[in-house]
């Protein structure tokens, strides 16, 4: 069972709706708090997605994802720094906006089968979803723009690693906070 299950556990399909754009609201703004750095600037998105992929569960997490892209595909300004539009997406963040969808999905894929009891399993999770980004993410500009693998390790991944891990870390420490804060409402 995943947090929102939990929470709505007769979910409607209004809920459902509502979730999914209260998501990509979450994720537009996560995408707003950028550190400017090149070729990619790092944003909060990816503790959102994660935390959408844990609460949610893999099927309303990609949803969300997919949903999130749309958004910006038909220029709302969701990406980071306030880009849009599929020339955007076509750019060197390409690989990482369709990874979302994965990262979402796997995170919530998790949570579905109960993988994220507690919070070295959920961690450990996050941690290896995030690290599983960086193959759509750095396969992308290695095809579409001739990079190097050298380059595309001091430039796209290395810079990032310390980031990611330690949101991927925030992320299993606010979703596992949220279900002891739920268990310790229903005593």
């Amino acid at each position: 069972m995943t947090l929102s299950r939990a929470l709505f556990p007769a979910m409607s399909w209004l809920t459902q709706v509502l979730l999914v754009l209260g998501g990509t609201v979450l994720i537009a703004i996560s995408a707003q708090v950028a550190v400017p750095m090149f070729p990619v600037p790092m944003t909060l998105q990816t503790l959102a997605i994660l935390v959408i992929g844990l609460v949610y569960g893999a099927r309303l997490g990609a949803i969300t994802l997919l949903a999130y892209l749309a958004e910006g595909a038909v220029g709302l300004p969701v990406f980071a720094n306030g880009n849009a539009g599929l020339p955007y997406m076509m750019g060197p963040t390409g690989g990482f906006l369709v990874g979302f969808v994965m990262m979402a999905y796997l995170a919530g894929l998790a949570a579905d089968r109960r993988i994220t009891a507690g919070i070295v399993s959920t961690s450990a999770v996050t941690v290896a979803v995030s690290a599983l980004l960086y193959i759509p993410g750095l396969l992308w500009p290695a095809a579409a723009m001739g990079k190097t693998l050298d380059v595309l390790w001091l430039h796209w991944m290395s810079p990032f690693l310390v980031g990611d891990a330690v949101k991927a870390v925030l992320a299993a420490l606010m979703v596992t906070g949220g279900w002891a804060v739920l268990r310790n409402r229903r005593r």
